[in-house]
């Protein structure tokens, strides 16, 4: 099955979460215990790629977030406006089931999720993308889609809502 044959909605009650296995405990536990809490609570928003509409080949999640100008890197600071927090948006989890890896859905769940982020950024203002990426192999592939280290966070990335303009 090819990444075009897969599509994205919002978590629900007909989605097969304790089906769901990866290679890190606390993205499956998440999914599995949490998700869905944190819709209802509005703390974050679950998006699930699937096949068929029940089974989750991954899924990601989003949220309201600021950062410090101070943290962001100088020559982009620049660019921003001057206020002590920057709003932003936040890609909290991102995870491919074990059974989907190495078909770039990684890449289709990141995709999409800028996208939503600049789209929902023209109604409720977000200068930038953050990422905090659970280990190194996560944080080098976010590098591979101009995501950038905050100097003072290890494994914070960032990316400016501008350069994700320019991504479409």
């Amino acid at each position: 099955m090819c990444g075009s044959d897969f599509r994205i909605e919002l978590l629900g009650s007909q989605h097969a979460r304790e089906a769901f296995t990866c290679s890190s405990e606390p993205l499956q536990k998440y999914l599995r215990n949490q998700g869905k809490q944190d819709t209802r609570k509005h703390a974050a928003v679950a998006y699930v790629l699937t096949p068929d509409g029940r089974t989750i080949a991954g899924y990601y999640t989003l949220s309201q977030f600021s950062v410090q100008l101070h943290d962001i890197p100088p020559d982009i600071a620049r660019r921003l406006a001057r206020y002590p927090d920057i709003p932003a948006t936040l890609i909290g989890r991102l995870a491919v089931d074990d059974k989907y890896r190495g078909q770039g859905l990684g890449e289709k769940l990141l995709l999409d999720a800028l996208q939503r982020c600049l789209v929902h950024s023209r109604q409720i203002a977000s200068c930038a993308v953050i990422v905090d990426a659970k280990d190194e192999q996560a944080k080098s592939f976010y590098e591979k889609y101009g995501l950038l280290e905050l100097p003072e966070i290890p494994n914070r990335l960032f990316l400016s809502m501008a350069t994700v303009e320019q991504m479409r």
